[in-house]
């Protein structure tokens, strides 16, 4: 494995972070397709002894259970200090809107169920999960800075916004000697490119580190099509990002297929090599351990540029989708988003 420094912090990660979305109870969340404890822990430990040193979770991930297998996998073997544990706070949900909760005390409140779940002392990166348009801004920096010079976290990431959001934000954090976002977490890998426009040139010039998921666009990029998962057939959210391009993104799936057979590795080893070209640590979703083997192999293949503009070639401009298809969906859609099929709230 191999490590670089996170943008602007003092963090050393692994080139491939782990994404914990499909660790957590099956039946407590919004995903049928998530790993139970035991198994969670076994590829969690995996991870941890091939190298991965990053681990990506959230608060929203099945009701908490996914912070608490990974805390628990952490815990047990691993030295804390040598692991970079990062997770993500939802909005305001309307209850707290309904009772004044200010954008400071829910992160505080976040905060302290996240460090419950985790059974750790502190959160190396805390990450903004999607943009609260009910709350101000000032209020989120705020809150987060505080939690900072409590000891609770150590650095701020943000996710699912827009290049222009992040740049205000950096920037009335600077103006108010906050803490400043150090990394972003966005929708980027070989069939959605749109982060190309404005998010990675302006993480570029600021140094703010990369750290995309759906780095295999939910298993697409790392399967030909006809091959199916358990994921692939019950993941409703994967079905909204990319179902209704799957004529032009077929071209360049079938592209990771050929260079793959060229190299003799996996279409996955392709997929993220491509990535990490372009990023400072995808987040790779691993439910089987060959997922696990594959993300670390990929740290070691090396595309040309012949290998890079051949897979690049087909790429048309894609709608945004998701979170990010309306820059005005409110707080509450948001966690709807989220507690979709989910029988108990956070």
């Amino acid at each position: 494995m191999k490590y670089v420094k996170l943008g602007n912090s003092n963090l050393k990660v692994s080139r491939v972070c782990m994404g914990c979305m499909g660790f957590g109870d099956p039946e407590n969340g919004m995903h049928t397709w998530t790993l139970p404890e035991a198994e969670s822990i076994e590829i969690i430990t995996n991870g941890l002894d091939n190298g991965i040193n990053f681990y990506d979770t959230a608060i929203g991930y099945q009701n908490g259970t996914s912070e608490q297998y990974v805390g628990k996998a952490i815990r047990e073997n691993a030295n804390r200090d040598d692991v970079v544990v990062a997770t993500k706070f939802l909005p305001r949900s309307e209850e707290d809107i309904k009772n004044n909760v200010t954008g400071q005390a829910h992160i505080h409140n976040m905060v302290e169920k996240s460090l419950s779940n985790l059974g750790l002392d502190y959160i190396d990166l805390y990450i903004y999960h999607m943009w609260d348009y009910n709350t101000p801004l000032y209020d989120i920096l705020e809150g987060l800075n505080e939690v900072i010079e409590e000891g609770k976290v150590k650095y701020i990431g943000i996710s699912n916004c827009f290049a222009w959001q992040l740049a205000k934000a950096n920037a009335l954090a600077e103006a108010n000697d906050f803490a400043k976002f150090v990394s972003i977490q966005g929708h980027y890998n070989l069939i959605f490119r749109e982060e190309e426009r404005e998010m990675i040139p302006l993480c570029q010039t600021d140094n703010i580190a990369t750290t995309p998921y759906s780095a295999l666009a939910s298993g697409r990029l790392s399967r030909m099509p006809g091959e199916e998962s358990k994921r692939l057939k019950e993941d409703f959210y994967a079905d909204l990002k990319y179902k209704s391009t799957e004529t032009q993104d077929f071209e360049i799936i079938k592209r990771v297929n050929e260079i793959a057979d060229n190299y003799d590795v996996s279409m996955t080893e392709v997929s993220l090599a491509w990535l990490l070209t372009k990023v400072t640590s995808p987040i790779v979703g691993a439910t089987k351990l060959h997922h696990v083997s594959g993300a670390v192999n990929s740290v070691e293949l090396k595309l040309t540029d012949d290998d890079i503009n051949y897979l690049e070639e087909p790429y048309v401009a894609h709608d945004l989708v998701g979170v990010m298809a309306d820059n005005k969906v409110s707080a509450s859609d948001n966690e709807k988003v989220w507690q979709k099929h989910t029988k108990d709230k956070i």
